[in-house]
């Protein structure tokens, strides 16, 4: 079942069960069109400023356990003070509801909807009168608050373990035989990960896609709202920070200068760590992990990328952003490669098409 179909079973059955669920009569229904790698048929639901997101999970992948211990660690994130979208009980008191039609069975859950919108939607133009830095420092801010929470977050319903889906056999399934050298870096990069320490301080629940597609910002006041923790995961919090530099580097990805470039990333990060510094430590010693991290943040958005063709049902195929990915773990380039000669401030992220 992809996306397509399930918009036409929502129109036709789905929405009037879920606006009795709810209790959304005399809301405005409206799609928000997939983007790449979508997982769940998304609406928009509007009601004289009263709006809510509503969020219909269909890829059998993922169990009512799954579901029900990530709405739960929203809920348990929004009533310890964390920035985050608040997940909507149905009539039922249910933080999560599920409707079987024709054999198949879809998750449905209500969010509030975050106030504000998109840095996108503000053509990356920040806060006018104020410095780009308030945005880098609220971004670690915000980040650690959630880190620091998560720290004392006791599961009724436990989500996976970053290990549950990234191991060996994973790799071998999913990654196509004509790439044998990336999977030997993708199993080194496990092997690295397993020897690092799990405690209380540096392993816990993350976000794990902490972007800026996926929080909104009120222009007026710089608060940061998080939400889409449906990726959500037991992982080194070092990830999330990790993820924060990478999106860093389209700030400054332009610029010809692999110096100055470097020493933005320094400054821009050295910020970023400020903020999340103000509601939870992290120690020197994960810090110094972040060459590794960044690894591992490549290493995901390789998986994901061929997850989505495989989910698709195409074939595999690298286009000149995947291949570039690639290219980095195959031949150890640190920082997605953005001091190194292979980056092109003309052509960001990009290298020659591989053949698969």
């Amino acid at each position: 079942m992809n996306h397509c179909e399930v918009v036409k079973i929502s129109d036709a059955y789905l929405l009037s069960l879920v606006t009795e669920l709810y209790g959304l009569e005399g809301y405005e229904f409206q799609l928000i069109p997939a983007h790449d790698g979508g997982r769940n048929v998304v609406y928009t639901c509007e009601k004289e400023g009263d709006d809510a997101i509503l969020r219909i999970a269909f890829l059998p992948d993922r169990s009512r356990g799954d579901f029900l211990a990530e709405v739960e660690y929203v809920r348990y994130l929004f009533e310890h003070g964390g920035s985050v979208s608040d997940v909507v009980s149905s009539r039922k008191g249910n933080l999560l509801e599920e409707i079987t039609h024709n054999n198949h069975t879809f998750f449905i859950c209500l969010f509030k909807k975050a106030r504000g919108k998109l840095l996108v939607e503000n053509h990356y133009q920040y806060r006018e009168g104020v410095p780009i830095t308030e945005y880098y420092y609220n971004c670690g801010k915000v980040l650690g608050k959630l880190h620091q929470i998560s720290k004392g977050y006791q599961p009724v319903h436990r989500r996976s373990s970053f290990f549950d889906k990234y191991n060996a056999d994973y790799i071998e399934k999913l990654i196509p035989g004509s790439l044998p050298l990336l999977k030997e870096k993708l199993l080194e990069l496990l092997e690295a990960l397993d020897g690092l320490d799990r405690n209380l301080e540096s392993f816990g629940m993350v976000h794990f896609d902490y972007n800026d597609g996926n929080y909104s910002i009120d222009f007026d006041t710089g608060q940061i709202m998080v939400y889409d923790f449906d990726n959500s995961c037991y992982c080194w919090y070092m990830f999330d920070l990790a993820g924060l530099w990478t999106h860093g580097v389209g700030w400054i990805q332009f610029e010809p200068d692999a110096d100055k470039r470097k020493k933005f990333m320094d400054d821009y990060f050295e910020t970023v760590l400020a903020g999340y510094r103000t509601e939870t430590s992290i120690e020197c010693s994960m810090l110094e992990k972040l060459p590794l991290f960044i690894q591992v943040s490549l290493m995901e958005s390789i998986n994901d990328a061929f997850e989505v063709m495989r989910n698709n049902g195409e074939e595999p195929e690298c286009d000149e952003d995947l291949s570039y990915r690639i290219k980095c773990l195959e031949d150890d380039i640190p920082y997605m490669g953005f001091f190194h000669e292979i980056y092109s401030c003309e052509e960001p992220f990009e290298y020659e098409v591989r053949t698969i």
